[in-house]
């Protein structure tokens, strides 16, 4: 056996010794909380990647810092225990989403400067009530993601949210699949399009606080885009789009966990340089099968 070879059966064997171990559930808790989280991230992931509102979903997953502060402050100085900064970042990424579907609706010309002072003041305000709080909070866990805070009730808060998430894609399938490709026709079809693209809206700024533990507010809307944008490079069809979307974002999670777990070197920025590397590989490989159409 090389020397190579041997180094990396000792390393497959430490991970797996890692994953084992009980004394160390985090990086367990952590790649179950990411496989969960994919199947939700594939299914809106493409839903944004078709309707092209990413600019809307960044607003939102960096708004999410104001809600996490909020819920550190409440918790700490106002002694409300039950208002978690998880609790808070749903509530603020709701908010968001219902503000940013208005915006969009109403603002016309204004709408990326409105979207931009969502986007800044939301992350200003998260510091503020974080600067507020007394102790030591570090805030680049949830900018950067940390799969050691990860905990065995962050994997059932992402099994709810989840489940929330399929139930109601399921049932408004049809009518969020024709607002992402005409929603026009589908405003003539006597279909009211506002109330569908606010439910999109909620539905995405939920999908982006499922991830924010393990690749953190600034990088979330990358693992979002990327896998579905990979997606739909091979896909024939949005269902299979979906299935492809979900598929490599449990990829790039696990791939990412692994390697940040050779390398010693933070788990969300591995993953998402995996997803990216991922995506412009696929451009290549969609150029060079369409023989460089565009």
């Amino acid at each position: 056996m090389t020397t190579a070879a041997a180094l990396k059966d000792t390393n497959m064997t430490e991970l797996f010794a890692a994953l084992t171990d009980p004394d160390l559930p985090f990086l367990r808790y952590g790649l179950l909380t990411g496989l969960l989280a994919s199947i939700s991230f594939g299914i809106i992931g493409t839903f944004v990647v078709v309707r092209r509102i990413s600019y809307i979903a960044g607003a939102i997953s960096h708004c999410i810092l104001a809600g996490i502060g909020g819920g550190l402050y409440l918790q700490t100085v106002a002694g409300i225990s039950w208002f978690t900064p998880m609790t808070g970042a749903v509530i603020v990424a709701l908010l968001s989403a219902v503000i940013l579907a208005q915006v969009s609706r109403h603002a016309g010309q204004r709408e990326d400067s409105i979207i931009g002072a969502l986007w800044s003041g939301g992350m200003s305000i998260g510091y503020l009530f974080i600067a507020a709080t007394p102790g030591y909070f570090d805030p680049n866990s949830y900018l950067f993601g940390n799969i050691l805070l990860i905990t065995k009730q962050d994997i059932f808060f992402v099994a709810a949210l989840d489940l929330v998430i399929l139930a109601v894609v399921g049932i408004f399938y049809n009518k969020l699949l024709a607002i992402c490709f005409d929603e026009e026709y589908t405003l003539l079809r006597g279909v009211r399009t506002q109330w569908l693209h606010l439910l999109l809206l909620c539905l995405t700024a939920l999908t982006i606080v499922l991830l924010i533990r393990i690749v953190g507010i600034i990088m979330v809307i990358a693992l979002l885009t990327l896998p579905a944008a990979i997606a739909g490079n091979f896909a024939a069809s949005i269902r299979q789009m979906m299935l492809l979307a979900a598929f490599f974002c449990a990829a790039f999670i696990t791939t990412g966990l692994g390697a940040s777990f050779y390398l010693n070197l933070p788990s969300g920025s591995v993953i998402i340089v995996l997803a990216t590397g991922a995506y412009l590989l696929s451009l290549a490989l969609d150029r060079k099968r369409t023989g460089g159409r565009t």
